[in-house]
């Protein structure tokens, strides 16, 4: 790699981002994913872009009007993120052992989160090596006082 790539993925290394636990259920089986790009980008309705690579598994599920929620990690919670970082097959049992709640829609809500927010997929676009999804937020709560976590990756190239 040359200097003004080395350059160039250091600089977008640096974009903060949050960590999130994306959840879905479908039928009977549910699953979970840990994601960084995710951002408010309208008021009115709330919606929300969710960046996914395209080989994830769990995008097949996201199609649109899927219903999702998103958890939002404390700053303490190292522990969800090497849960579900380590990535799970859609016929894995991403949530066992977890205390968990699982409302009617959407996928499971981790107790100890900071907080969660209940989306709908509006639409779908390519993004380069990426999926973008736009949702609209129907619900949220806060569970827990805390901080959010923020992620800042040593390069701008890779996860």
């Amino acid at each position: 790699m040359d200097e003004a790539r080395r350059e160039l993925a250091a600089v977008l290394g640096r974009i903060p981002s949050g960590l999130f636990i994306l959840s879905v259920r479908q039928g009977q089986a549910e699953t979970g994913m840990l994601t960084s790009w995710v951002q408010q980008c309208g008021f009115a309705p709330p919606l929300i872009s969710v960046a996914l690579q395209r080989d994830r598994p769990i995008i097949a599920w996201l199609t649109q009007g899927a219903a999702f929620t998103l958890n939002i990690l404390d700053d303490g919670q190292t522990d969800m993120v090497a849960h579900f970082g380590r990535g799970f097959t859609l016929e894995e049992s991403a949530f066992a052992g977890l205390d968990i709640e699982r409302p009617p829609t959407g996928g499971p809500v981790l107790r100890k989160a900071l907080a969660y927010l209940e989306c709908r997929v509006t639409s779908r676009c390519p993004a380069g090596d990426h999926e973008l999804l736009l949702a609209e937020v129907l619900a949220g709560r806060v569970l827990n006082e805390g901080q959010p976590m923020v992620h800042i990756r040593r390069t701008g190239f890779h996860y």
